[in-house]
C-alpha cells in the first residue's frame, strides 16, 4: 500500500488514510494495553515502545515515534500493508457483514507479540476487558521494565516468560489474576524450559498452530484462535466469544448452537477472511447489543 507519509516533531502523519479509526481498532477486544487520553487520542505500549495515535480529519497522527521505528515496528503492527478495501468488498457479498463493516469501517487487525497475546488471552477467560487491562498493566508494572514516561504516565514492557517463571503463584494472583494465575505460571514455565517456541507456531498451518497452542493449560479453542488471529497472521481463525456466538445465532444459526458448529460454519462461510468477518461482527454485536436477551 502507498501512503503520503510526513515526519515532523517526533510524529508521523499519514495523510488521507483509509480504513483507520483508533476507536474501532483498540475497542474491538484485540488489544489491552492502551488508554484514551483527554483529547480522545489513544496511547499504547507495545514492543518496548510508547505510541500515541489520533485521527484528525482524514489524517492519522502517530506521536512519540520517528520514521525508522514507524517503518520497522508500527507499519506492520497496524497491518498497513494490507488492502482493506479488497477485504471489505469480498466480505460485503454477505449482507449482514456488509452492515457490520459500515459500523466498524476503520477496524484493522493488529500484529502483536505472540508471548504477550498468549498471556493476555489466557487472562481474558471469563473476564471483562476493564479487568483484563488492569491486571495486565499491573503485571507489567511489577515485573516488566520501565520504558519511559509519556503525558505524565509511566509505561512498562510486558514481562518475559523468564521473569514470570521466577514468581510464585501468589505473586501472580496479586495482580488480580485469580484462577488464571496457575495457567500463566504454567505457560511461563513451558516457554522458559523451551518446550514450545511460541514464536515458531505462526509458521505452522492453522490447524497445527491451534494444536500446539492447546497444549498450554488455560488455552481453549477461543483463546487459541484469538492468539493466532491477533499475533500470528492466521486470518482464517474464527474466535468465538459470547458476542460472536450471539451474533452468529441471531443472524445465521439457531439459538444454543454448539461452539464447534459455529466455528465450522464461520470458517467455511468466510474462508481465509474468517478472522476479519469475526472482528466486524464482534464489534457490531457488542456495540449494538445484538442477540442479548432483555
Amino acid at each position: 500500500m502507498r501512503y503520503d507519509l510526513i515526519e515532523e516533531n517526533d510524529k508521523i502523519i499519514i495523510k488521507n488514510i483509509k480504513n483507520f479509526e483508533p476507536k474501532h481498532i483498540f475497542e474491538c477486544g484485540q488489544a489491552f494495553r492502551w488508554h484514551v487520553e483527554e483529547d480522545d487520542s489513544y496511547t499504547i505500549v507495545a514492543f518496548g515502545k510508547i505510541l500515541n495515535i489520533s485521527k484528525v480529519g482524514n489524517d492519522a497522527i502517530f506521536s512519540n515515534t520517528n520514521k525508522e521505528d514507524f517503518l520497522k515496528i508500527w507499519y506492520h503492527y497496524f497491518d498497513l500493508d494490507r488492502d482493506y478495501d479488497k477485504i471489505k468488498d469480498e466480505l460485503s457479498k454477505d449482507e449482514i457483514v456488509k452492515e457490520a463493516i459500515k459500523f466498524g469501517s476503520g477496524m484493522r487487525i493488529l500484529n502483536q507479540d505472540e508471548w504477550e497475546m498468549l498471556i493476555s488471552f489466557i487472562t481474558s477467560a471469563n473476564n471483562m476487558i476493564s479487568r483484563i487491562k488492569k491486571s495486565l498493566n499491573l503485571l507489567s508494572e511489577k515485573y516488566g521494565e520501565l520504558i519511559g514516561e509519556y503525558r505524565g504516565n509511566k509505561y512498562y514492557s510486558f514481562p518475559s516468560a523468564e521473569s514470570l517463571n521466577r514468581l510464585s503463584l501468589e505473586d501472580i494472583k496479586d495482580c488480580g489474576l485469580g484462577f488464571r494465575a496457575k495457567y500463566i505460571l504454567s505457560a511461563a514455565n513451558i516457554i522458559s524450559r523451551e518446550e514450545i517456541d511460541v514464536y515458531a507456531i505462526k509458521n505452522l498451518p492453522t490447524e497445527d498452530a491451534r494444536r500446539d497452542l492447546l497444549i498450554f493449560p488455560g488455552v481453549g479453542p477461543k483463546v487459541a484462535d484469538c492468539i493466532m488471529l491477533f499475533s500470528m497472521e492466521k486470518s482464517d481463525a474464527f474466535p468465538i466469544d459470547v458476542w460472536v456466538k450471539r451474533v452468529m445465532e441471531y443472524f445465521y444459526l439457531k439459538e444454543d448452537t454448539k461452539l464447534k458448529v459455529i466455528q465450522k460454519y464461520g470458517e467455511e462461510k468466510f474462508g481465509h477472511l474468517a478472522g476479519f468477518a469475526q472482528q466486524y461482527l464482534f464489534y457490531y454485536a457488542r456495540e449494538l447489543g445484538i442477540g442479548k436477551k432483555k
